[in-house]
C-alpha cells in the first residue's frame, strides 16, 4: 500500500534571462497538472523554494542550460544544492518546447480550452507551457503509459490565489513540522500544526489539509462556506457522527483512482505478457474495485446530507449526491464487475477479489487461469496443514504479502531445538520464524503466475468499461474533490475542535480592510501541552499597524507572536480558532524574521542571514501582509543594531502592511512617542528577591524590568565588582534616554491626540453595533477628546 506521506509530485522547472520560471507540477496521484508563473524577485530564488515546499516533488526535470541571470544561482544550482536528495532529471532543451505544451494543454485539460484563455494567453505564458511539455513527456515515458484526452484538470497560477508563506516561515512557524523534530525524535510531545490537525482518513484528505496550511484561503465566501458547516457540524451532533461514520465507508486511496483512468496503458498484447504489465493491470483492476466500492457508499452519504442546511453540503448533495451520472457509471460497472467483490486491505483477500472482479462466463480463458489460482491456493494450504501434523508445529502460520507471496510464520517457543533441514530462507522476527521450503516456492511461483494471467485476461475484458469511464472524469474527479473536502473539515475541524473543552474555539470573523483583533488568544500547539496556558490578545489597524513588544528572554515574545500567526492561518483554512472572540483582516503573505544562525552553506554570518531574511520582507510585502520581526539587529553592534530596527520600523510604519515587533532594545520604545500608529506592549514580569518570575501576560505600555540582563549575568556567577560597574554605565545611559523620550513626548502629544481620535473612528466604521450604541460612543468620544482624555 503506498504510504500517505509519500509525495507524488513530478516539477518542471524552467527559467529565463528576464528572471521568470515557469513551474508544471503534475500529480501522479490524482491525475493534474498545475502551471505556475512568476517573477523572481530574489536571487536567492524565494517563491521556488515556497513553491517547492508546497509540492515536496519526488523528481525534478530541468534543461542542461542554467541560464541564470547576474546574480542569480539558476534553478539547476538551486535543486543541487537544497533537494540534493530528490530525483533530478536533466532533459533536452528541445523538450521544454511552449508550442507543443499548449497544445498538449488544449487537448489534455478536462475543462473547455478556452477556460485557460486566448492564444495570447499561452504566448505571455510560455514558460510554464514549456515546462509542462517536458514534464508530460517524461511521465508518459518514465510510467509507460498515454494520458487520454480532455481527462487532466489544469489550474494555472493556483499557488497565487491564496495565501503566500514563505519556506522560511513555514520553518519558524512549526507549521508542517516542529523545530529539531530530526533530533528530539517522533516521542517528542511538541507537535507542529499539521500533526496537530492530522486526524483525516482519508490519503487524499491528508494531502488536501497539508496545501491548505501551506497555501491559506483568502477568499471570504469561501472561508465563511466553511464555518458554516463547521457551525452545523457543532450544533447538529447526528450529521457530524452520521457524516464521520459514512466517510469510513469509502476506501482510503480514493482519490488515487483517478489517475488509472486519465492513464491508458500501452496497447497489451501476447507477446508482452509478463509480470511487470500484470502488475499494471492489477492496479487498474483494483481502481476499478475502489470505484465501485466508493460509489457504493455515495447512497448513504445522500441519506445523511438530505436535511443539511449549510451552503457547502447542500451543494455537496445537489452535485454528487443527486448526479445521475455516478448511478449510470456504477450500471456500467454491475454490467461486468461480480457483485460480490469489495476492495480489501489484507493482501491475499485483495489478490483474490481482484481475480475474481470480472463476472464468471465472460472469458474462457479467464475462467483456466481462476481455476489454476484456486487450485495453486488449496495445494498451499494443505502444505502447511501437512507440515504443521508432519513437524508437530501446530501455530504455524501461513501470512502472505505482495513482495515474497506466502511463507511460512512458526512462534520461536514451539520449536525445539534446531528447524528441520527442508525449511529454508530462515529469518527471525520478534518472536516468530519466518522461513519457506522448496514446495512452497515452487507453488509460490505458479500461483503468482496464475494470477498474473488472470489481472491481464480481466483487464483485456474491461477495455470496454474503461473507456466509458474515462468519459466521465470529471465527476470523478469532482467525487475525489469532495471527500477529500469532507475528511478534512468533519474529520480534522471539527473533531479536533469537539476534543477540546467548551468554548474553547471561537468562529473568526473576517473583514477586506479592517483591523486584526484577537480576544484572549492561545497558542493552539502549546495550549494542549501546558494545561495552564496564559491567553493574550492582539489590536491591529489601519490607525495602529505597528506592535512593538517588550519583556525580558523567556518572557514569551517568540511563542506570542508564532501564536498571532497560526491562528490567523486557522482563520484562513476555515478553522475555529482558540480565541475568544476573533476579526480578522485577510492576509495575503506572512513573513517571518525569527530565530538566529549562521548559514554555513552560503557563507552567512547569523547578521548576514538576518539581512537577508528583512531584505526579502521588505522586497516583496503588500498592504495586506503580515510582518513578524523577532530581535531584529542583535546579531551586530548595538548601535548599529538599533539603527537597523530602528530604519527598518519606520520604513514598515510607511505601509499599511500590519507588523509585530519583538525586542529587547527598549530605545525602540521610544518609536511610540514620535509616531501614533505603534503601540508598545510588554509581558510581565515580577521581580522577587533578585529572581524573575514571569507571568506570560501581555500588558500595555512600555515596562523596563530592571537591569533583568545584570540579574541573569549575577547568577551566572559573574564578579560582584564587573556587576556594580555594569550598573552605573547602564544607569546613566537610562537616564539620558528618559529625557530625550520626555522631550518627545512633549513635541509629538498633540499629534498623538488627534491619532488616536481617528483610530478609533476606523474601528467604529468596522464595528457591527446598532446605530444607537455607535451614537453613544461617538458622543463619549467626543467628551474624551475635549477633557483630554483620549
Amino acid at each position: 500500500m503506498e504510504d500517505e506521506e509519500r509525495s507524488s509530485m513530478v516539477i518542471g522547472l524552467i527559467e529565463n534571462r528576464a528572471k521568470e520560471v515557469g513551474v508544471a507540477a503534475f500529480d501522479l496521484r490524482s491525475a493534474a497538472l498545475h502551471l505556475s508563473q512568476y517573477i523572481e524577485t530574489s536571487c536567492s530564488y524565494q517563491n521556488t523554494k515556497t513553491l517547492m515546499q508546497f509540492y515536496d516533488p519526488v523528481a525534478i526535470i530541468i534543461s542542461p542550460n542554467k541560464l541564470a541571470p547576474d546574480g542569480m544561482v539558476g534553478v539547476s544550482e538551486l535543486v543541487d544544492r537544497f533537494y540534493p536528495s530528490v530525483r533530478k532529471v536533466v532533459m533536452a532543451r528541445g523538450c521544454f518546447d511552449d508550442t507543443k505544451g499548449a497544445m498538449l494543454v488544449k487537448n489534455l485539460a478536462a475543462k473547455e480550452p478556452s477556460a485557460l484563455g486566448p492564444d495570447s494567453y499561452y504566448k505571455q505564458y510560455y514558460l510554464c507551457l514549456a515546462a509542462a511539455a517536458a514534464t508530460i513527456k517524461w511521465t508518459e515515458a518514465e510510467k509507460g503509459v498515454i494520458i487520454t484526452n480532455h481527462s487532466l484538470p489544469v489550474t494555472f497560477n493556483g499557488s497565487f490565489d491564496h495565501m503566500n508563506i514563505d519556506a522560511t516561515s513555514v520553518q519558524n512557524l512549526e507549521i508542517i513540522d516542529p523545530f529539531h523534530s530530526s533530533l528530539l525524535g517522533t516521542s517528542n510531545k511538541k507537535r507542529s500544526l499539521f500533526h496537530m490537525l492530522k486526524t483525516t482518513k482519508t490519503i487524499g484528505g491528508t494531502r488536501l489539509l497539508r496545501a491548505n496550511l501551506l497555501q491559506p484561503l483568502k477568499d471570504i465566501d469561501t472561508m465563511n462556506a466553511r464555518l458554516d458547516c463547521l457551525d452545523e457540524l457543532m450544533s447538529n451532533e447526528q450529521l457530524f457522527f452520521g457524516l464521520s461514520q459514512v466517510l469510513r465507508k469509502f476506501p482510503k486511496e480514493t482519490d488515487r483512482i483517478l489517475c488509472h483512468f486519465c492513464f491508458k496503458l500501452k496497447k497489451v498484447t501476447s507477446g508482452s505478457l509478463g509480470f511487470d504489465n500484470a502488475r499494471k493491470s492489477q492496479l487498474l483492476i483494483s481502481s476499478i474495485i475502489l470505484l465501485k466500492t466508493a460509489l457504493d457508499a455515495l447512497p448513504l452519504l445522500s441519506t445523511v446530507l438530505k436535511e443539511a442546511k449549510s451552503s457547502l453540503l447542500v451543494n455537496i448533495h445537489k452535485s454528487v449526491c443527486e448526479n445521475q451520472k455516478y448511478a449510470a457509471i456504477r450500471k456500467r460497472i454491475g454490467e461486468v464487475i461480480d457483485e460480490e467483490v469489495l476492495h480489501a486491505r489484507v493482501p491475499f483477500v485483495a489478490r483474490t477479489q481482484q481475480c475474481f472482479a470480472v463476472k464468471t462466463g465472460i472469458d474462457g480463458l479467464l475462467d483456466i487461469a481462476r481455476r489454476s489460482f484456486c487450485d495453486t491456493s488449496e495445494a498451499i494450504h494443505n502444505l502447511a496443514t501437512k507440515y504443521r501434523e508432519e513437524f508437530k508445529l501446530p501455530n504455524l502460520k501461513l501470512p502472505f504479502n505482495n513482495r515474497q507471496g506466502f511463507y511460512f510464520s512458526i512462534p520461536q517457543k514451539d520449536i525445539q531445538g534446531k528447524l528441520p533441514s527442508k525449511f529454508i530462507q530462515v529469518v527471525k522476527h520478534g518472536n516468530n520464524i519466518h522461513c519457506s521450503t522448496l514446495e512452497l516456492a515452487s507453488l509460490n511461483v505458479r500461483n503468482k503466475s496464475a494470477a498474473a494471467e488472470c489481472f491481464i485476461r480481466t483487464e483485456i475484458c474491461l477495455e470496454v468499461l474503461l473507456d466509458a469511464i474515462r468519459e466521465n472524469v470529471s465527476v470523478l474527479t469532482l467525487l475525489a474533490e469532495v471527500l477529500c473536502l469532507l475528511d478534512m473539515i468533519v474529520n480534522s475541524f471539527a473533531h479536533s475542535i469537539s476534543t477540546k473543552p467548551v468554548d474553547r474555539y471561537s468562529r473568526p470573523q473576517f473583514t477586506e480592510n479592517g483591523p486584526l483583533a484577537v480576544d484572549a488568544g492561545r497558542h493552539p500547539i502549546l495550549e494542549s501541552i501546558h494545561n495552564d496556558f496564559v491567553p493574550n490578545s492582539i489590536f491591529l489597524s489601519e490607525a495602529s499597524n505597528m506592535v512593538l513588544v517588550t519583556g525580558p528572554n523567556m518572557s514569551g515574545k517568540s511563542t506570542y507572536l508564532q501564536q498571532v500567526c497560526l491562528i490567523i492561518i486557522l482563520a484562513q483554512i476555515g478553522c475555529y480558532v482558540p480565541a475568544r472572540f476573533s476579526t480578522i483582516k485577510v492576509v495575503d503573505r506572512i513573513f517571518t524574521r525569527m530565530g538566529s544562525m549562521d548559514n554555513l552553506e552560503s557563507n552567512s554570518s547569523t547578521f548576514m542571514t538576518e539581512m537577508k531574511e528583512t531584505a526579502f520582507i521588505m522586497q516583496n510585502l503588500s498592504p495586506r501582509s503580515l510582518i513578524i520581526m523577532d530581535e531584529l539587529g542583535r546579531a551586530t553592534s548595538s548601535s548599529d543594531g538599533l539603527a537597523i530596527a530602528w530604519s527598518c520600523c519606520e520604513f514598515l510604519l510607511s505601509v499599511k502592511a500590519y507588523t509585530i515587533f519583538a525586542t529587547h532594545m527598549e530605545s525602540l520604545s521610544e518609536l511610540a512617542t514620535i509616531y501614533p500608529n505603534v503601540k508598545v506592549l510588554h509581558f510581565h514580569v515580577d521581580i522577587n528577591c533578585n529572581r524573575l518570575d514571569f507571568k506570560f501576560q501581555l500588558k500595555d505600555g512600555p515596562r523596563r524590568v530592571p537591569h533583568y540582563g545584570l540579574l541573569l549575568a549575577e547568577v551566572a556567577g559573574l564578579p560582584r565588582s564587573v556587576i556594580d560597574t555594569a550598573r552605573g554605565i547602564t544607569s546613566r545611559i537610562t537616564q539620558k534616554e528618559l529625557k530625550r523620550m520626555e522631550v518627545n513626548y512633549e513635541q509629538y502629544n498633540a499629534l498623538q491626540v488627534v491619532y488616536h481620535v481617528a483610530q478609533r473612528l476606523i474601528c467604529l466604521k468596522y464595528s457591527s453595533q446598532d446605530e444607537d450604541s455607535i451614537r453613544q460612543a461617538l458622543q463619549n468620544l467626543k467628551e474624551s477628546y475635549l477633557q483630554g482624555r483620549v
